[in-house]
């Protein structure tokens, strides 16, 4: 009895230690109250800013829009006729809701063959990545969210034909990203997290 009771705990030990917590902080609405949760957050956006040169705040905003934190996030099934599964509207996934594709060029370019979308270094890396990109391709500044954002949700190629132009509720998103910056940014400040 003893022997299936101790090897019992140590596969719910075991299990423990394996499994993550995607789920989003309490306070979405404070970076400091975010970043007091989760401190591994702001290590990697703080790594991110200093590869890549995207501040924090806009990197916070982009996943708070993207994801609102949540690690394992996914994208809704498709319904055709409202009932027969299609699938999932797209591969977007994790934190970034990088698509496949995009994450796997991101992979490509920087090396890093085992980065995950639901792991926060790597999704915060991927987000400096791609703005930085945005940044040279189309000379977006990296602290300009809202214009980060839209090269971000439409593609460099479609910010670069102007998608963004005919989707008015794209650019009240692009709007809400760029408020929510600047106050993470300012909260971040007053808490000495800057």
């Amino acid at each position: 009895m003893s022997r299936i009771l101790r090897n019992t705990a140590l596969l719910l030990f075991v299990a423990a230690c394996g499994s993550a917590n995607y789920s989003a902080p309490r306070n979405l609405d404070n970076a400091c109250a975010i970043v007091a949760q989760r401190p591994a957050y702001l290590k990697a956006m703080k790594h991110a800013q200093a590869r890549w040169g995207v501040p924090v705040a806009v990197q916070m905003a982009t996943i708070y829009q993207e994801s609102k934190f949540i690690g394992n996030a996914r994208t809704p099934h498709a319904y055709a006729l409202g009932i027969i599964p299609l699938g999932r509207q797209s591969s977007a996934y994790g934190y970034s809701q990088a698509l496949d594709r995009t994450w796997d060029e991101y992979r490509r370019d920087t090396g890093n063959r085992g980065a995950r979308r639901d792991n926060i270094r790597d999704a915060a890396d991927f987000i400096g990545w791609y703005m930085n990109g945005s940044s040279e391709k189309l000379g977006i500044s990296r602290s300009d969210a809202a214009s980060q954002y839209l090269a971000y949700h439409e593609g460099r190629s479609g910010f670069a034909r102007g998608t963004h132009r005919s989707k008015s509720w794209l650019r009240s998103i692009a709007r809400q990203v760029a408020a929510r910056a600047d106050l993470y940014a300012r909260q971040l400040s007053s808490c000495g997290r800057a």
